[in-house]
């Protein structure tokens, strides 16, 4: 099961997360973000780093020139598109990077219906809990999981939304042929953009 931790604000973190052998982590672009990487980061340092984790840049509705900027400042080497985004630009991004197209389910979608026009446009999708007032993730809540037991989605997918060190056997017991991985952020930090490496070890430890 691969780990995405997200929200990450701190160089030094980075290389924590590294170290654990987390395999994707989260640099947030959106500017209404708490957790977002602004000047937190040296894009120079997080470029020449030699890191086995991906880093995968997160943003909201961008503009096509921006992500591609942080693309290349950054070196990133996966973007997560997390808000709504149509399937050409996910498309578009994919020739440059592996994609990963965000869905934030209330709980009442045709999962297979919502995700049917971005199925040659990415390389992954996320669920993550919407229908919020912070509606474009890190709400700490979580949405009702069977809704995606029921689907066929048929594309390597992230679960995301509220999962905290205790979901870790919750997590574990979900069973989806096309269940790739699991995304973590606000429940494993200290403060918004600083994560508590003790909880992620943790929770990595009781993933395996």
């Amino acid at each position: 099961m691969n780990i995405k931790v997200c929200g990450i604000t701190e160089m030094k973190q980075l290389q924590q997360l590294d170290g654990l052998d987390i395999d994707f982590a989260g640099l947030i672009f959106y500017k209404d973000s708490p957790r977002y990487v602004g000047d937190k980061l040296n894009a120079k340092d997080v470029k020449k780093a030699d890191f086995d984790l991906k880093k995968t840049g997160v943003f909201v509705n961008p503009e096509m020139i921006e992500v591609l900027d942080a693309i290349d400042e950054y070196g990133l080497e996966v973007v997560q598109l997390h808000g709504d985004e149509s399937p050409e630009i996910c498309e578009d991004l994919s020739s440059e990077v592996e994609v990963i197209k965000a869905f934030r389910i209330k709980g009442d979608e045709d999962i297979d219906k919502l995700v049917a026009p971005y199925d040659a446009a990415c390389d992954y999708y996320l669920f993550d809990t919407g229908g919020l007032k912070e509606s474009f993730g890190g709400t700490g809540k979580q949405f009702d999981w069977t809704i995606l037991s029921k689907a066929k989605i048929e594309k390597p997918f992230f679960l995301s939304g509220g999962i905290g060190v205790e979901d870790a056997a919750r997590v574990k017991a979900f069973k989806h042929p096309d269940l790739f991985g699991v995304d973590i952020n606000s429940k494993f930090e200290t403060a918004p953009g600083v994560k508590d490496m003790k909880l992620i070890l943790q929770f990595r430890q009781g993933m395996k």
